[in-house]
């Protein structure tokens, strides 16, 4: 007996029905044709071939050979590319810059380092995995992922635009991304330990002495040969020393939008890095005896305090700093969703979905824009050198901070705390917390670093207004 809902049944009837479709419209144009040739012998039937038995259409078309054919399937595989692809592309600084294949291939390695930094090390993976790809993609010759595309003015449209531009230039090349990431943060910040502990807000402040400071590396680079930094561009670089990404490429948009892919990457690099890069800096500007120092729980805060916490800061950035006012009324906009209370499905959605794909996007944007042109050549290298001296001075300066601080306070503060200064949240208190336990497995300093994390990401957002209040005009 034939089990009608047999898989193989069912195949095999549906192919019969295919089959048979099929010869009855062959069949069907052949008698078609036959009766218009006997209702009109005189005239010749229609040929699919001109005189020259060239298909229609097709006379543009080279003929090939079957060898022909196989030598030009060899020049477009990626091997070939590698080696001998040569063009000239418009570097940032709109200068000429030779790409060649081998070139391609050295930020295809990158981008695959990336990724296995975030998917074998666990080093910000949600970050340095999209970025990883977005290198790799961005590089493989022939795919066109990030052509930029051709402005059809008839249209208004770009025309053959890769899909890694449309997303760079839909919001990682404007304020849009940053500033929906900002909204994320503070939905998913808890400001209790800065408002328990206000004093650590002058660690994250002395954190921003390694934004600032690096505007003076900047300007002894120039005195190198075929270096040349303004001060928007300067401005642009320094920030990376505050390890905050939406930050930087808000304040790149604004002073320098040409440098935007280097100082982005630079900065999500170093953010995703902060474990390699903290711990050796705050073992050498500190004692075992400060490392061992215990902090006493922090008082708890009340609901009152913090939903007034975010509204009062985001009033202070609207009269002294209006210019910080659209990254920290993001930042406050978010957290008082989170703390009000009365808006659970808002707070859920931008601490969650909307903060997740805000992120990816974010992250291949960031990670297209690493191509030879804008990555191999010394001003760029110079970039990403300035940028992690910016965030070295940034970690030790809140570190010196809470040595300087403990000269004077009786309750003293461990000074692994004061490398939290920087803006990377939650990483840098993490890391804190990290070092502290391997000195003492009892000594818990995640939420007193919090405090001056968190303070850090302020920090940054006001180092950015002031900058582009002085420079931005």
């Amino acid at each position: 007996m034939i089990n009608k809902k047999d898989p193989v049944f069912i195949i095999k009837v549906c192919l019969f029905i295919l089959v048979g479709v099929f010869a009855f419209t062959f069949v069907s144009s052949a008698f078609q044709a036959r009766a218009q040739a006997q209702a009109s012998p005189s005239e010749e039937l229609p040929s699919f071939r001109n005189p020259d038995g060239i298909i229609p259409d097709s006379e543009n078309i080279p003929r090939i050979d079957f060898f022909s054919f196989i030598g030009e399937l060899v020049r477009t595989t990626g091997i070939y590319a590698f080696i001998n692809n040569a063009k000239d592309v418009l570097s940032p600084s709109n200068d000429i810059f030779p790409v060649f294949g081998w070139m391609e291939l050295i930020m295809v390695l990158v981008g695959l380092l990336v990724i296995y930094l975030g998917a074998a090390k666990n080093f910000e993976p949600l970050l340095l995995i999209p970025i990883g790809f977005g290198v790799v993609l961005a590089n493989i010759p022939g795919a066109g992922m990030a052509a930029p595309g051709v402005w059809n003015e008839s249209l208004k449209i770009f025309e053959n635009q890769g899909f890694l531009d449309i997303i760079y230039k839909s919001g990682v090349g404007n304020e849009f991304f940053p500033l929906i990431i900002f909204i994320g943060i503070g939905a998913m910040t808890d400001f209790g330990p800065l408002i328990a502990n206000p004093k650590t807000a002058l660690l994250g402040a002395a954190a921003q002495i390694g934004v600032f400071g690096t505007l003076f590396f900047i300007s002894v680079a120039n005195f190198l040969p075929n270096v040349a930094f303004n001060l928007k561009e300067a401005c642009s670089v320094s920030i990376i020393g505050g390890a905050d990404g939406p930050t930087t490429i808000y304040i790149a948009s604004k002073l320098a939008p040409h440098l935007m892919a280097t100082v982005a990457v630079a900065a999500y690099s170093y953010m995703a890095l902060v474990p390699m890069i903290q711990p050796p800096i705050m073992r050498a500007l500190t004692t075992k005896k400060e490392r061992l120092i215990k902090m006493k729980q922090l008082r708890e805060v009340s609901r009152t305090e913090k939903v007034a916490f975010p509204m009062v800061v985001f009033i202070l950035s609207i009269l002294l700093i209006p210019a910080a006012a659209p990254l920290i009324g993001c930042l406050m906009f978010g957290n008082f969703l989170r703390e009000i209370g009365i808006v659970d499905r808002l707070s859920n959605t931008v601490q969650n979905e909307l903060m997740n794909i805000v992120s990816l996007f974010l992250s291949l944007g960031v990670g297209s824009q690493m191509t030879p042109e804008k990555f191999l050549n010394p001003k760029s290298l110079i970039i990403v050198v300035m940028g992690l001296i910016a965030f070295c001075i940034a970690t030790g300066s809140g570190v010196l901070m809470a040595r300087f601080m403990n000269l004077f306070l009786k309750e003293k503060i461990n000074p692994l705390i004061g490398s939290a200064g920087v803006s990377a949240v939650p990483m840098a208190a993490r890391v804190s917390n990290k070092v502290g336990l391997e000195e003492d497995p009892g000594n818990f300093l995640l939420m007193h670093a919090m405090g001056p994390n968190v303070a850090g990401v302020i920090g940054t957002a006001i180092a950015a207004g002031v900058m582009i209040a002085v420079y931005g005009g």
